[in-house]
């Protein structure tokens, strides 16, 4: 069995697709570009996809992944342009490896976000994040099933700055640009509760949503405050072009080959 790993787009209006939506326009893409799919056993059988740490409804991303099993092998390229081909625009496959490590659930433990904040000054945004960063903690509320849950919004941001607005951006409409790299933790701190994080500690309230963006997602390196590729270990896995020739020279040798 052969399983590939996916990394997929949330782009444009496809932002405000729910995950259940994809499922269903993936799997669509599956059955037309014939994909031999593992499928599970049991009296209702579906394709082995295990899906990694989806973004909420209506954030946009650059990096979801995903990961499926396949009863023969194929060429991950070739099946990342044929799968990307039945989907609709928007929601795009951009990479594909052949998995060759485990664990691609636990290489996913923090996230790159943009959030642009249409109609703020970035003056003002600035004061708030100074202030949410040299606070302790900041406690935010958020409605969960059972009720209203407290949380500290704080401790999981591992870097939060403004950044340049876009140099095509017009003159006279504010629009602050922020820049978030957030560890995934219990409960999950979103952007949006980074948000109201801001309006606790400095009564910032954008006149509009935020229009939010996943850039990045994968481990956390704590020297570098970056987050790298999750699926850098696969792509390290693979064999190199020369030691396949050399290893396929080896096998097809004949006995006594090379002995005087």
């Amino acid at each position: 069995m052969q399983r590939i790993r996916l990394r997929y787009t949330k782009r444009g209006r496809l932002r405000f697709t729910s995950h259940r939506d994809f499922q269903r326009a993936f799997e669509r893409a599956l059955r037309r570009s014939e994909v031999p799919m593992a499928y599970s056993a049991g009296f209702t059988p579906h394709p082995k996809v295990s899906y990694a740490n989806a973004a909420p409804t209506g954030t946009g991303s650059e990096a979801e992944f995903l990961e499926i099993a396949l009863t023969e092998a194929r060429d991950p390229e070739v099946l990342r342009g044929l799968l990307d081909a039945s989907m609709p625009d928007g929601l795009d496959i951009i990479d594909a490896v052949e998995a060759r490590t485990s664990g691609l659930a636990e290489r996913l433990t923090a996230s790159v976000w943009e959030m642009r904040l249409d109609g703020v000054d970035p003056e003002a945004v600035r004061t708030a994040v100074a202030a949410f960063n040299d606070a302790e903690a900041v406690e935010v509320q958020r409605k969960a099933k059972n009720g209203i849950r407290t949380f500290d919004a704080r401790a999981a941001v591992a870097d939060l700055r403004v950044v340049d607005a876009p140099a095509d951006r017009p003159a006279e409409r504010p629009c602050a640009i922020l820049r978030l790299v957030v560890r995934h933790v219990t409960p999950a701190v979103r952007p949006d509760d980074v948000l109201s994080g801001l309006r606790a500690v400095a009564d910032l309230a954008p006149p509009v949503p935020a229009a939010v963006t996943r850039l990045a997602q994968g481990l956390f390196d704590e020297e570098s405050g970056t987050v790298t590729d999750p699926l850098a270990p696969d792509r390290e896995a693979a064999p190199t072009a020369h030691s396949a020739v050399a290893g396929a020279a080896v096998a097809t040798a004949p006995e006594g080959a090379g002995s005087a």
